[in-house]
């Protein structure tokens, strides 16, 4: 299996390395990850499962920057855990999104729910921006001197970082609740490079 994957991972422009919330990073994990090291293969992190009893998106999260890379950086937290997940908050945007309907099919954008939520989604807001605007001088200027960087820039930045094996940004959800999936794929679109980003 290893060779296979090893032989898969010489060809692939980017991948989505997908963790279980209740169990994080796994010996797997850690093979897979360092043969995607060695062929320098752009990723981005989902941490699935999340509906799952004794899942913790924190503690995955935690096991990645420890066992993975420092470079892992929270694109989103959950609102809730196990059976109840109710939905995520965008960091970037500062948007929550709730999944309704038998398979979440139904994403729809509301209000950040409590206070306290909106609280902790603003102090890891801060440290993704600074995450990202470490890695370009302009950004950086701008918000030194207190100025709000555009969400547009910051994902050009950030694509530009993840394609460079600087930054890996991860996501969260439940793929068989279709919870949070949309936005892991947007992920893709967004940050893994396109063919004409790659050597040949």
């Amino acid at each position: 299996f290893t060779v296979e994957v090893e032989r898969s991972l010489r060809v692939l422009d980017g991948g989505v390395v997908v963790f279980d919330g209740v169990a994080g990073v796994e010996p797997q994990s850690e093979t897979v990850w360092r043969q995607a090291e060695k062929y320098s293969v752009p990723r981005i992190c989902f941490i699935n499962k999340l509906d799952r009893l004794g899942a913790s998106f924190e503690r995955s999260f935690q096991s990645i920057l420890e066992r993975l890379t420092p470079h892992a950086i929270r694109m989103q937290i959950p609102d809730g855990e196990e059976d109840q997940l109710k939905g995520v908050i965008n960091l970037l945007e500062m948007t929550y999104y709730i999944f309704e309907g038998v398979h979440g099919e139904k994403v729809t954008e509301a209000p950040i729910p409590s206070e306290e939520l909106k609280k902790r989604a603003e102090i890891l807001r801060a440290e993704l921006v600074e995450k990202i605007v470490e890695q370009d001088e302009e950004a950086m200027g701008m918000y030194l001197e207190g100025k709000e960087v555009p969400v547009e820039q910051l994902k050009k930045i950030l694509r530009k970082a993840t394609i460079a094996n600087k930054l890996v940004p991860v996501f969260t959800g439940s793929a068989l609740k279709n919870k949070g999936v949309q936005f892991m794929l947007d992920g893709v679109n967004d940050y893994l490079p396109a063919p004409i980003d790659c050597p040949d």
